[in-house]
């Protein structure tokens, strides 16, 4: 089974209710490797007690093709907009950028409970 490696950005209400959720899936080739998160959060601190790399946004991009997907849960434009241009200035042409609309299409799949709807819809 290929392990797909994933980060998370945003680890605030949404980004740690997803992050969880998906470390119950580490047996289906699911594997939350990194995220990232400036401030100190629960969902931080769960990342941290579940070995996973806390990293800066330039540190994750510096990974290249290490990482799979990056789920984007900060529900900042400007975060977005950074995350995306560095990502097309590394020309990292593997790493794919889930947005929190496909995050939580997963999460009601998974039968979850609903993500916090601390955001709203901005799109990607």
């Amino acid at each position: 089974m290929d392990i797909q490696k994933i980060a998370v950005i945003g680890l605030g209400r949404v980004g740690s209710a997803f992050l969880e959720q998906m470390l119950a899936l580490k047996d289906k080739g699911i594997q939350i490797a990194y995220a990232v998160e400036r401030n100190e959060t629960p969902g931080k601190l769960l990342a941290k007690e579940a070995g996973i790399r806390l990293l800066t946004l330039d540190q994750l991009i510096a990974l290249g093709s290490e990482v799979d997907i990056v789920f984007d849960l900060t529900g900042n434009a400007e975060a977005r907009r950074e995350l995306r241009e560095k990502l097309a200035a590394s020309n990292n042409r593997h790493t794919t950028i889930a947005p929190e609309a496909i995050a939580r299409m997963m999460w009601t799949a998974m039968g979850g409970k609903a993500l916090p709807d601390v955001h709203g819809s901005k799109g990607y």
